[in-house]
């Protein structure tokens, strides 16, 4: 039986196994010292200062980030936030769990992210967010979203689910809006096994945090970040158990020590995707310029209508690959919600296909995902 490319393949090193394996023999399980480190790495990827007062709250999950985000913000029943409908649905799901409704907006043809253009006509007096998602290799146009954030007065939950290490004009991810969120999943470049994080401007907002992912329970974090606990505390208001593991965090310190090789090794498979795929008329293949960014998925676009076709042929090759995403607006769940015109989103999930692509890739399996593409087409 031949093996099989997979789209995704985590990092998995003797670092990682070691990180484990002292985590486990310390014996605290729960949250504590590990992921007070695990905080700090992603803080010190992002250039965050003490005098930003920016500051780093890690959680179980992306999904739990966003949630604990929109619910910061106010974001509540009767409420609308603004999405791409091309989005994952965790970020649909969460403004439900709010009690709110999605509004879906449509995508920048050029980089899949939301398209700016298309945001301020959706924009009522119930809107209360505005969430935009870098996507894959692409960045959105942050400076655009900044300027519709202040001309109305409404906020951007910026999903960097895809974009952690990458950089946005030379300023690091998580610098660009007050509320960021990161997913540190089984498959995202840097992985926690599963893991998120948030990052907010002011003290209060992360006293608030803090409590909300311990199931509402206050005491500080800096007693449990020493790998014990308070047996007295208040409850104000409700909580999640959202909080990360220090064996999920000490596996994300062990992979963000080694960032820059992972973030290299990915841009490199990129451009040779890029150099190898452009040249076949069939199918589309983005940009060749990927300097700011740390690839968390490359993508093609099948514009001839053989997707399917050219997906069941890799397969029985032995190369897997994906379709990220289908759009929010065609779920049953958010078949009602409101929308604006979504030609661009429609499009693209009829084309988009996700390739593989891992950290440290084998030249092997790349040259096996081009040679099957080309032996479709040939």
């Amino acid at each position: 039986m031949q093996k099989q490319v997979p789209v995704f393949k985590p990092l998995i090193e003797k670092e990682e196994l070691k990180a484990a394996v002292n985590s486990l023999k310390e014996g605290w399980l729960g949250m504590g010292r590990n992921v007070k480190e695990f905080e700090d790495a992603v803080a010190k990827v992002c250039d965050l200062h003490p005098d930003d007062d920016r500051h780093v709250i890690a959680v179980s999950t992306g999904h739990a980030a966003l949630h604990l985000s929109l619910l910061l913000m106010g974001v509540g029943p009767g409420d609308e936030v603004i999405t791409p409908s091309f989005n994952n649905a965790a970020d649909f799901q969460a403004i439900r769990a709010c009690g709110a409704e999605p509004v879906f907006v449509d995508i920048a043809e050029e980089t899949l992210c939301i398209d700016t253009s298309k945001v301020e006509e959706l924009i009522t007096k119930k809107t209360k967010c505005i969430i935009a998602m870098d996507y894959d290799i692409c960045i959105c146009n942050h400076d655009a979203l900044n300027k519709i954030s202040r001309d109305y007065s409404i906020p951007v939950l910026h999903d960097a689910a895809h974009s952690f290490g990458s950089y946005y004009k030379s300023k690091p991810i998580g610098n660009q809006h007050d509320y960021t969120m990161f997913s540190f999943d089984p498959v995202k470049t840097i992985t926690c096994i599963d893991g998120g994080a948030i990052l907010v401007k002011g003290r209060e907002k992360v006293e608030k945090l803090h409590a909300k992912r311990l199931i509402g329970m206050t005491q500080p974090a800096s007693r449990m970040y020493t790998n014990s606990r308070a047996w007295t505390y208040d409850i104000k208001e409700l909580g999640f158990r959202y909080h990360m593991a220090n064996l999920h965090a000490s596996i994300g310190v062990a992979q963000i020590n080694k960032l820059n090789e992972i973030r290299s090794s990915r841009q490199k498979i990129c451009e040779m995707y890029y150099d190898k795929l452009s040249k076949i008329n069939a199918i589309h293949s983005p940009f060749g310029n990927f300097e700011e960014v740390n690839p968390f998925l490359y993508y093609i676009r099948v514009l001839d209508g053989s997707r399917e076709e050219l997906r069941a042929h890799m397969a029985s090759e032995g190369v897997d690959t994906g379709i990220h995403w289908q759009a929010g607006h065609c779920f049953s769940y958010f078949k009602k919600c409101r929308r604006g015109p979504l030609d661009i989103t429609e499009k693209i999930v009829e084309e988009i296909m996700s390739l593989p692509l891992h950290s440290k890739m084998q030249i092997k399996d790349f040259n096996k995902v081009i040679k099957t593409v080309k032996n479709f087409y040939d």
